[in-house]
């Protein structure tokens, strides 16, 4: 288990010192590690589904306050953009929540630690913890430090960005094939699956993502491409 002296980096980062150590401990703690340790006491998953609220409901709010003009569905869209699962796990890498999380030693060995549902998941646990130890307010000062950059770029381009439809555009400039996407797995029981897409162009595949949703895992695998953009690479080693 987690010490405290392991634990005061992570909270420096955070700017949050928790009264019950063991909350935080928790909230790092991947199911993983309960196949290996029958006897450990706990794991992520009842925090993860606390701190998604709470999420949620922060989010929620502060969109209401900063476009008083909005509608509904536009404050919807927004707000999907903003707890996205690839939005949640950027918040998570900021932090470096991947070194500390508690795994076992399979899940580890398989990339677990920068697997993007895990630090995502470990953000949601976080706020859950957090929740629980401080009180609303201070989850909402917590989210809102950890999303300010997130917000400002949102003040400045409130319009909803569409990786698919910008993906296909630029692919479509080379080339008039069209990017596909295909579905790779399905996990989890009924009420909450996890998807994991890949997009392909011309053979080649050129990113992967996973989300509560194919739509979701979809629009994860296009910003996968987006950022690595591998076609570029294709087109150099080609001409050298």
């Amino acid at each position: 288990m987690l010490t405290s002296s392991i634990m005061n980096p992570l909270e420096e980062r955070m700017g949050y010192k928790f009264r019950n150590a063991l909350l935080l401990a928790e909230a790092l703690t991947h199911p993983s590690i309960s196949l290996e340790r029958k006897d450990y006491p706990f794991d992520n998953q009842r925090l993860e589904f606390l701190g998604d609220a709470v999420i949620q409901v922060v989010v929620t709010e502060h969109l209401f306050q900063m476009f008083n003009d909005f509608s509904e569905g536009q404050m919807t869209k927004l707000r999907t953009r903003i707890v996205s699962r690839m939005a949640l796990r950027e918040r998570a890498i900021a932090l470096g929540l991947g070194s500390f999380l508690m795994m076992g030693r399979g899940e580890e060995s398989s990339g677990g630690r920068e697997r993007a549902s895990n630090i995502a998941d470990a953000f949601e646990a976080v706020v859950g913890a957090i929740y629980l130890d401080g009180g609303f307010e201070a989850s909402r000062i917590f989210l809102l430090r950890q999303m300010e950059e997130v917000f400002a770029d949102l003040a400045s381009q409130p319009e909803e960005i569409n990786p698919k439809g910008i993906l296909q555009e630029k692919l479509q400039s080379i080339a008039p094939n069209a990017p596909a996407y295909e579905l790779l797995s399905q996990t989890g029981p009924e009420h909450s699956k996890r998807f994991v897409c890949r997009v392909m162009w011309n053979g080649q595949e050129l990113g992967r993502g996973e989300g509560l949703s194919k739509k979701e895992a979809q629009v994860a695998a296009a910003e996968s491409a987006l950022e690595q953009r591998p076609w570029e690479k294709r087109r150099k080693a080609s001409t050298t």
